[in-house]
């Protein structure tokens, strides 16, 4: 049996104006609200002494004492006597098992033990630590370092609870405080013997507690009453007042069960003398109501009582308001209602409940009925969305169970009509939710962001093309695989294919290749502009990287389908054949000796690599089971590093053999040599193999030696003793003429740090400018200052024995022999030892056509086409051959003039492309002249690629123009205007269909043409010929077709309308047929046209008819509803018997007032209260 007094909020919102109040004596009006009292609206809170306040003692003004602060850490010390140890070895005391047993207990406990040895042979033990771990240290002590004794003690077994305590805390606390265990027997056992195990002392302490526990509770009472539980209510009284007044009158405690619990026990508790006057009083007042009161039980349906109650119990409350000695009572689950209290008072509530209980099963109905547990949720939708909608939209109550009910069972109460509406649109949802079907799709995390795009724009497209199908990727944190689907199974099908066709040409795009390129060529292969990279990744539709100007990888990176990165690495190695002499060698070596050959971190490959011109040698991949290592580079180099190879690999099978040296990183130039000349002495005397390390090396000082035991040491000793030399540092000068100070100390000092570089950092010092002194000062160790003096030497005998050639080139073709910033010069003045000096540009020369002087005039060598090289006479005769060679030759190509205009391209795009792809600069005459030859000029082999090239653009273009005059055909339709806009389709979907399916051009009238009528069609001429047809056959569909208007009432325009068109696009494709709602403010507001088949029209007309018909009966109910409910009063919120209205005036706080206002620190007698509590006003 449960008393209920409130409801939840989801109580019938339409009750508080449906019942109808009766006209009894106090109740209010029908055609007016209920006003609440005071009292009602705000209700008292409950008077309950302060915890711990002793009867009679006023508690102070300010509050309870402040106790004392007790101190966080204590200090405990207790002794084991002799007989009481449990290791009683003293020989190893400290060490033994005493001293671990403690450093457990430490570790465990936190606290801090002591131990020490008495006279007697007894152990003093000192614990110190907070007041937790001081006991239970001290517990554990005890009972691991001192014999334990057992001894039982016996008391009334109703007893033991109180030494138990309150969840077992007193118990714990006095085995704490004793360093005992104590075992009280279980409730079931009938044995009344506590046990308690621990030391003597201990024993006797805990014994004297039990004891004590027990004869206190001798001294106590208990009563237990069995009365009726529809007499506890009067025995507790309004607000429990009743018997709180009792138990302060009498000093015992009473037990008086809750509604909510099935017991009519009461349980009265304390000292005997009150506990007696206790149970007088409750059975006199048992008696006396018992023959005063009647029960009646009123039938009514379960599920309707929360209805009978009312919001937040008003109902109930007017009755128990009227009736305050009423008790009514509602029971869970069952269909009765108990009416306890005096007789007349009870007949009155009877009739009040049944009149409710009438009026409401008038009005109201319920269903139920069974849902899967599993679409629970989404029935109720994101925060109640859903089922809050259903609720406002039908009027009803809908009750879902909870998940840990697990029951299926979903019960709709309320309007009869409303509650079928909602049972209906309920099932719908199960029905749709049942054809869902959710589907994982197992996708890499790395095609995530890719599938779904920067800004969400690619998953957009996927989902505005599946709108009925969820698709959810897992949070990147998780680093799950699994995508989920969920919609319409067939949906949800059609979108995964879709998905994995994706997912598919993703996988087939991401294959990578690496290709190793000299890093001389990655230029060339860029091309100016960026043209020949360009060209490659849309020809071949991969995505090329390249590594940065200043990386000293050579490795070029392609990514995209298979067969695509390969063409694209064939073209990218055509490229590097062109420009050097590549040759590809294969060598057959065991594969069990390939790591050893590479050596850590690559540095032995990777040593011959850099010894041979920087050949490439690739290895096959570990496992491949392949022998075959494959060389790549010019011909002589790629020779060298086979042989190279090979007699490494010779090595390591005959005897493999390494030792290590440290040298400081600015000394391996100079054990290096010029050009190797130094390291490879060594090589040659001792046949050892000796490896620098590489500049991204960790270990930048560390030399390793490879080779047979022998060689390596003699190569080592040679090595530690240059090494040693080169620690010696010395100062020297020598004698420069004051003429040459300027070769060695422009550009930055360029030729001074490269003597640093090359001679183990040796410190070359000139004089200051305008010194006039010729003494050159040389710092470092001895071999190095030497060989940097010698070099010296030799560059003041190159700078003396200096001649000047000068080579005639025309000006306009200096840029082209330059080079992209100069890197073909560079190149020449590196190589041979020169200085080339370029002469300043002479712009009086006007350029003629294309902007470039015309190959046919006559050269004359001008000032400005002269060039200057400097350096010994051998060497400038080969620079001048070379720049000679860089000098561009010019050809013909016949291309017919009708041509030239598309070869040069809109703004000149076309012909500046060809020109930066190959290099070349190409000259196409006046269009007056009408010649039909282009003259290409530029480097023989890259005028040769430009010649195919041009060649090739021709043949395109000739092709394109034939393409041209077969496209170009026209047939013109006549087509009734008014079906224009059908032909064209909503936003030209169904003209774009025609114009893609027959790839043809289709034109409609504009608005300002005098034949509206006519439609233009051009194409290859059997595309247009079935484009026509298509037309043709739409206008002869469109011809049957017939117009019908149907009125509906606006007010249902909205609800078939449906969110954002959705419903009427639902019912237009269902029905094939077209639906045209008036604009706003149109003259006939409900006149809808339907157009299509006269078949399909008049089934869509009748659908139409039918949904206004159900939606008509929501909207009369609304707007009844509407009107019927009355506005809020606006007088706001009032109360009856509110304090201000009372008869007594209150007064403002007397200052003067002890009690108003009590001084600090002093005790204030409160004034006498009434039996009855304090006044409420």
């Amino acid at each position: 049996m449960s008393s209920v007094a409130v409801l939840t909020p989801e109580s019938f919102a339409e009750h508080r104006s449906g019942l109808k109040d009766q006209e009894i004596a106090g109740c209010v009006p029908e055609d007016e609200a209920y006003i609440p009292t005071y009292l009602e609206a705000f209700p008292p809170l409950p008077e309950k002494g302060a915890p711990g306040e002793k009867a009679g003692e006023p508690p102070s003004a300010w509050g309870s004492k402040i106790r004392p602060i007790k101190a966080s850490v204590i200090t405990q010390v207790f002794h084991v006597p002799l007989e009481e140890r449990r290791y009683k070895d003293n020989s190893q005391f400290g060490e033994g098992e005493e001293a671990k047993v403690c450093l457990d207990i430490m570790q465990r406990t936190g606290a801090h033990i002591e131990l020490s040895l008495a006279k007697d042979q007894g152990l003093s033990i000192m614990v110190t630590g907070k007041v937790d771990s001081v006991m239970k240290a001290r517990k554990e002590i005890v009972a691991r370092l001192q014999t334990q004794a057992s001894a039982t003690v016996a008391i009334p077994k109703e007893h033991h609870r109180f030494v138990i305590g309150k969840n077992g805390e007193k118990l714990q606390e006095l085995e704490l405080k004793t360093a005992t265990k104590i075992a009280i027997p279980r409730p079931d056992d009938p044995s009344a013997n506590i046990r308690i195990t621990g030391t003597k002392e201990g024993i006797e302490k805990a014994r004297h507690e039990i004891l004590l526990i027990s004869a206190e509770q001798d001294k106590r009472a208990v009563e237990r009453l069995s009365l009726e539980k529809a007499f506890h209510p009067f025995i507790a009284g309004a607000h429990n007042r009743l018997v709180q007044e009792l138990s302060l009158e009498t000093g015992a405690r009473i037990s008086i069960p809750p509604s909510s619990l099935p017991k009519d026990e009461i349980v009265i508790t304390g000292e005997k003398e009150a506990v007696a006057l206790a149970v007088s009083r409750i059975r006199a007042i048992y008696e006396d109501k018992a023959k005063s009161v009647m029960v009646v039980e009123v039938t009514a349906p379960a599920w309707l009582h929360r209805f009978i109650i009312g919001k937040k119990g008003q109902n109930i409350g007017r009755i128990t308001q009227q009736l305050p000695r009423v008790h009514i009572e509602f029971t869970d689950g069952e269909e009765r209602i108990s009416l306890e209290g005096p007789t007349e008072e009870v007949e009155q509530a009877q009739a009040q409940i049944q009149e409710i209980i009438k009026d409401l099963l008038v009005r109201m109905d319920y269903t139920e009925i069974n849902i899967d547990q599993r679409f629970h949720r989404h029935l109720i939708g994101k925060n109640g969305a859903n089922i809050n909608r259903i609720k406002e939209q039908y009027k009803v109550s809908v009750r879902i169970a909870q998940d840990s009910e697990r029951s299926g069972l979903v019960r709709i109460e309320g309007d009869p009509k409303g509650v079928q509406l909602a049972r209906r649109e309920l099932m719908e949802m199960v029905q749709r939710m049942e054809n869902e079907r959710t589907k994982d799709l197992i996708v890499e995390q790395k095609f995530h962001r890719t599938i779904i795009g920067q800004k969400g724009e690619k998953i957009k497209e996927v989902r505005d093309k599946f709108p009925e199908v969820i698709i959810n990727f897992p949070d990147p944190s998780q680093k799950s695989d699994i995508v989920q689907l969920r919609g319409p199974k067939n949906e949800v099908e059609k979108c995964a294919k879709f998905l994995q066709k994706i997912i598919a040409d993703l996988i087939e795009n991401s294959f990578s290749l690496s290709v190793p390129i000299f890093k001389q060529f990655h230029k060339n292969i860029i091309g100016k502009g960026g043209a020949n990279i360009k060209k490659i990744r849309e020809e071949t539709n991969t995505k090329i990287d390249l590594p940065t100007e200043n990386s000293n990888s050579e490795m070029i990176v392609i990514t995209g389908k298979k067969n695509n990165c390969e063409a694209a690495r064939d073209r990218i190695l055509a490229i590097q054949r062109e420009l050097a002499n590549i040759k590809e060698a294969e060598v057959t070596i065991p594969a069990k000796l390939h790591n050893s050959l590479i050596g850590s971190k690559g540095c032995l490959v990777r040593s011959i690599m850099e010894d041979c011109g920087g050949v490439h040698i690739h290895f096959p991949s570990e496992g491949s089971g392949s022998d075959k290592v494959t060389i790549r580079g010019p011909a002589g180099e790629v020779e060298k590093a086979k042989k190279q190879l090979l007699q490494l690999a010779e090595e390591k099978q005959v005897n493999n053999f390494t030792a290590e040296l440290q040298a400081k990183p600015e000394y391996h130039k100079f054990l290096i040599g010029r050009g190797g000349a130094n390291i490879r002495r060594v090589r040659d005397r001792t046949g050892a193999r000796i490896i620098f390390p590489s500049p991204d090396d960790t270990e930048q000082e560390l030399i390793t030696i490879v080779g047979k035991e022998e060689a390596v040491r003699q190569a080592q000793k040679e090595l530690e003793s240059l090494v040693k030399n080169l620690d010696d540092v010395v100062e020297d000068r020598m004698v420069v003429d004051v003429r040459h100070h300027r070769h060695f100390v422009c550009r930055r000092g360029q030729v001074l740090r490269e003597l640093a570089e090359e001679y183990g950092g040796v410190a070359v010092s000139f004089p200051r400018t305008g010194a006039n002194s010729q003494r050159v000062t040389l710092k470092g160790a001895k071999d190095c200052v030497e060989a940097a003096k010698k070099r010296i030497q030799e560059i003041i005998e190159d700078l003396e024995s200096q001649v000047t050639v000068e080579v005639a080139i025309p000006q306009r073709y200096h840029r082209a022999v330059m080079g992209p910033k100069g890197c073909r010069i560079q190149h020449i003045t590196r190589e041979h030892e020169v200085q080339i000096k370029f002469p300043e540009r002479d712009d009086s020369v006007l350029p003629q056509e294309n902007g470039e002087v015309s190959p046919e005039a006559e050269f004359v060598p001008r000032k400005c086409d002269v060039i200057t090289i400097s350096g010994r006479a051998e060497k400038c005769e080969l620079a001048k051959a070379a720049l000679l060679a860089l000098v561009p030759i010019t050809e013909d190509v016949e291309v017919s003039y009708e041509l030239h205009r598309y070869i040069i391209g809109q703004k000149g795009i076309g012909i500046r492309k060809m020109m930066e792809d190959y290099e070349v600069n190409i000259w196409v005459p006046q269009p007056e002249k009408q010649l039909d030859v282009i003259k290409v000029t530029g480097l023989a082999a890259n005028v040769e690629r430009a010649k195919q090239g041009l060649l090739e653009r021709v043949k395109e273009l000739q092709a394109e123009q034939e393409d041209r005059a077969l496209r170009s055909f026209k047939v013109t339709m006549s087509v009734d205007p008014k079906f224009h806009p059908k032909i064209i389709g909503r936003k030209g979907a169904v003209i774009s269909q025609i114009r893609k399916d027959h790839d043809v051009s289709i034109q409609f009238p504009d608005k300002g043409d005098e034949q509206q009528d006519l439609i233009v069609i051009s194409g290859y001429e059997r595309n247009v010929e079935e484009a026509r047809q298509a037309i043709q056959q739409l206008v002869a569909e469109l011809q049957e077709m017939v117009s019908q208007d149907v009125h509906l009432d606006p007010r249902t325009h909205a609800r078939i309308i449906g969110a954002r068109g959705k419903a009427i696009r639902k019912l237009m494709e269902e029905f094939k047929v077209d639906i045209r709602f008036p604009q706003p403010g149109s003259d006939e507001p409900d006149k809808v046209t339907v157009t299509g088949l006269p078949e399909t029209v008049d089934n869509a007309i009748d659908h139409l008819l039918n949904l206004e018909e159900e939606y008509l009966l929501s909207v009369t109910e609304t707007e009844t509803l509407a009107a019927y409910m009355k506005p809020p009063s606006p007088k706001g919120f009032v109360v009856r018997d509110a304090p201000w209205n009372s008869v007594f005036s209150f007064q403002a706080p007397d200052m003067s007032s002890a009690e108003d206002f009590p001084t600090f620190g002093t005790v204030v007698a409160p004034k006498q209260a009434s039996a009855w509590g304090p006044k409420k006003f």
